[in-house]
């Protein structure tokens, strides 16, 4: 009885203090939970400007802005001129028109045009379509300067980036219209740009008087190793063409550059001097490569190597490879190569062997300032020319008369033909090479 009365009172007790939680929860007030501030997010902190450093090396071009044109202050101008003349991204053409102190009356274009989109073939006159300045054309049926194209101008101005090579037509184009300054009996100036392939010594044969041509004018190695403002200051100076006694010239000196500097020292943009040489690996090449173009074989034209791969439909290029390899020439290596010549937009429409495939070997350029074009590319030409003659072919140099041009000399072909090795050969053009490195010394301008 007592156990029952006790679970009454308890489960009463129980409801009691449920009830009373359930009111005490009824008469609470709800509140709200707050909505929190929203929090603004902080802007990110603007991007540091971006510091493009200047290249290691300031252009004549650039050099002679910076001092407001004053080598030219008052004077009427006469511009030698392509793509490549350009200061820190602007057309040279361009800078010089706006100039206030100076007037550009006229603009004269080397092979390959003002722009140099021009594959091959002569040029006209026309007029330049950012200033309405009359462009002369020098490499048509005229390839200097007449008096005529100078009535107007008091200074003619040279701004053209060469590859150091005798058979580049640019440094022709420069000596002949030295000439005709001195004719007009105006002044010379060369805003100066760096040998792309730097200064290791001269190398190849010396052009020969018989061998004059367009593709080579004086008597110098194949590589000679001066900037176009050296070189042209030893023209003068050596009476390499007459009627230069009295010429004033001028060389707006590089600021930064060394002799042995090859292009990518010079932290600059390479722009294609031609549309041949669409990269400085190809620069570096052409001094000997040039070779092949007197031959039967590709050198590449057609392809996005040109100057640095060679071929034939004949060729072993697995045996080439490894011959050439052996010879353990300073700076390369060579590897098999198949390929096949195409034309390309901008660089070449109608390639020589144009969709034939091609079989031979690849320059693998291993140390750039140890690598010798013009020995490399006597090598490549011999292993290619005895090849050629185990397999009873005869017509492996098919231009004889081109390959005597480009030589500067026709003892190159002789030997070759006669089978001396490449080593012999070059030892024969060694004395030339020495003979021209003591004549340019006292034309240095840079160390």
């Amino acid at each position: 009885m007592r156990l029952a009365l006790l679970v009454v009172l308890l489960l009463a007790a129980g409801c009691a203090t449920a009830d009373v939680a359930a009111d005490t929860i009824a008469a609470a007030p709800i509140e709200a939970t707050p909505t929190p501030e929203p929090t603004a997010t902080p802007a990110p902190p603007p991007p540091e400007p971006t510091v493009v450093p200047p290249p290691a090396v300031t252009v004549g071009a650039e050099v002679l802005a910076d001092n407001s044109f004053a080598a030219l202050d008052g004077r009427r101008v006469g511009l030698i001129a392509n793509q490549t003349s350009l200061v820190r991204g602007e057309h040279l053409i361009d800078v010089l028109h706006n100039a206030p102190n100076v007037e550009l009356t006229a603009v004269f274009a080397p092979e390959h045009g003002v722009r140099g989109n021009i594959e091959a073939g002569l040029l006209d006159d026309t007029v330049d379509f950012s200033t309405g300045v009359t462009i002369f054309s020098l490499y048509n049926e005229t390839r200097q300067p007449t008096p005529e194209m100078l009535e107007d101008v008091d200074v003619l101005v040279f701004d053209l980036q060469d590859v150091g090579t005798r058979f580049y037509t640019f440094i022709s184009t420069m000596g002949l219209s030295m000439q005709s300054a001195a004719t007009a009996g105006i002044p010379f100036v060369v805003l100066d740009r760096p040998n792309p392939i730097g200064d290791a010594g001269a190398a190849g044969f010396t052009l020969e008087p018989d061998q004059l041509s367009f593709i080579g004018q004086y008597p110098i190695p194949s590589s000679y190793g001066l900037t176009s403002g050296e070189l042209a200051l030893a023209i003068k100076g050596e009476r390499w063409l007459p009627g230069l006694d009295d010429l004033e010239i001028q060389v707006v000196e590089l600021a930064g550059w060394s002799r042995s500097m090859l292009w990518p020292a010079t932290e600059r943009e390479w722009v294609p001097p031609s549309p041949g040489l669409p990269t400085f690996e190809s620069a570096l090449a052409y001094p000997g490569a040039v070779l092949f173009e007197a031959t039967s074989i590709s050198y590449g034209g057609g392809t996005l190597e040109p100057f640095s791969i060679f071929g034939a439909a004949w060729a072993d290029g697995d045996a080439l490879a490894a011959e050439l390899s052996s010879r353990n020439l300073p700076g390369v290596t060579f590897e098999a190569v198949t390929f096949t010549p195409m034309p390309i937009e901008g660089i070449t429409e109608d390639p020589r062997l144009n969709g034939e495939t091609m079989f031979g070997v690849r320059y693998i350029i291993t140390d750039a300032a140890a690598f010798d074009p013009v020995e490399s590319g006597l090598h490549v030409l011999d292993a290619f020319n005895r090849q050629a003659a185990q397999l009873g072919i005869t017509d492996f140099v098919d231009r004889p008369q081109m390959l005597d041009l480009l030589a500067g000399t026709s003892r190159l072909r002789e030997l070759v033909v006669a089978g001396v090795s490449a080593d012999d050969i070059i030892a024969a053009w060694e004395p030339d090479a020495a003979a021209f490195d003591d004549t340019k010394r006292q034309y240095l301008l840079y160390d």
